[in-house]
């Protein structure tokens, strides 16, 4: 009686043997890096500064970064929110035009009605959480995609805007209340500024730093930071899974109404008056911010840190064209190679962190 040989094992590899299947593979530090939105944007943000400080000497002198930081603070608290709302899969193309509604509101009816500067701050508070809270509930409830409710808030807000201005003040523009009761309690908290080793800095670069503290809190510490990324990645499978869709979509586009209003008020008790016409077009620079901060137009990707680089190097491109003493016609135009490098650069980042 003959015996046969039981068949062959595969035996496996010894631990440390240098063989790893596609479940254990860990890939290398690098790409890990890579795969966080915020990287390409601060490599970018660094590369713009160490170009400045050589194209443009004023640039390494205190005061100037102080102003440099300044403009990127105007459009960094702005980009924060609308960064938050990409993430969250949505667009809104109201923002630029709904900072100057809010100023418009807090002055004119502070001016028209002889009341306390605050309570027309208040009034442009409840007014931009309001048109945030429209936007939103129009999104949701109809369907319709954000960018396509939006511009129709765009428009509204721009001719009611010119309108209603002339209406009341017989004027494109809104009457000085710098004389009014609480203008200068107003302005110490929106638009005051304070001195660091003689040079002037001005309060909203504190206010841009703290947002962004608190938004990167949350996103990353918090179930509504949770809820922003399920909302923008899917927002039905986020539904199957208890997530609060509909409010987390509405708030979102209430946080923009709250940061249009804070750039309202730092406008409005900066130059103590408002033109009605402003604000047409900051709504894509915003935009534009959060994306070359990482921010996926798809929606489920993105961070609070990536836009704050995104609108420093808006500032440092705006202030150090000054500085360089060139045309600042290109301004724009080198907003346009920063946007398209942006998106570049995050989908090669993207691809590579992801390949195996």
């Amino acid at each position: 009686m003959s015996h046969q040989a039981p068949p062959a094992v595969a035996t496996p590899p010894a631990p440390g043997s240098g063989q790893k299947d596609g479940r254990t593979a860990h890939r290398p530090l690098a790409l890990r890096v890579l795969a966080r939105p915020d990287v390409g944007v601060f490599l970018g943000a660094v590369a713009v500064y160490v170009f400045f400080l050589v194209a443009a000497p004023p640039v390494r002198e205190a005061g100037a970064m102080a102003n440099i930081l300044y403009q990127s603070s105007t459009i960094g608290i702005m980009a924060l929110p609308v960064a938050l709302l990409m993430i969250g899969g949505e667009f809104d193309l109201s923002a630029g035009v709904a900072v100057v509604s809010s100023a418009l509101t807090a002055s004119m009816l502070s001016y028209q009605l002889t009341l306390n500067v605050w309570m027309g701050v208040v009034v442009a508070l409840v007014v931009s959480l309001a048109i945030g809270a429209f936007n939103g509930w129009m999104v949701v409830k109809t369907g319709l995609p954000s960018f396509l409710v939006t511009l129709g808030t765009f428009l509204i807000l721009q001719g009611v805007n010119l309108a209603v201005t002339k209406l009341v003040t017989g004027n494109v523009a809104t009457d000085d209340i710098s004389n009014m009761d609480g203008f200068d309690q107003a302005r110490s908290v929106f638009a005051s500024s304070f001195h660091i080793g003689g040079t002037e800095v001005k309060i909203t670069i504190v206010w841009w730093l703290a947002f962004a503290a608190i938004a990167t809190w949350v996103l990353l510490r918090t179930k509504y930071g949770n809820w922003i990324f399920a909302v923008g990645g899917n927002k039905e499978s986020a539904r199957a899974v208890g997530v609060p869709v509909t409010f987390t979509k509405i708030s979102l586009f209430m946080l923009v109404g709250f940061g249009a209003w804070f750039v309202g008020m730092h406008q409005l008790f900066s130059f103590n008056t408002v033109q009605s016409g402003e604000g047409v077009g900051q709504e894509l620079i915003y935009i534009s911010a959060a994306v070359i901060g990482g921010c996926l137009l798809t929606g489920g990707a993105g961070s609070a840190i990536g836009p704050v680089f995104g609108a420093f190097m808006f500032g440092m491109v705006q202030q150090g064209i000054v500085y360089a003493g060139w045309n600042p016609d290109w301004f724009k135009a080198f907003l346009g190679v920063m946007l398209l490098g942006a998106v570049l650069i995050n989908l090669w980042v993207q691809r590579t962190a992801t390949r195996r």
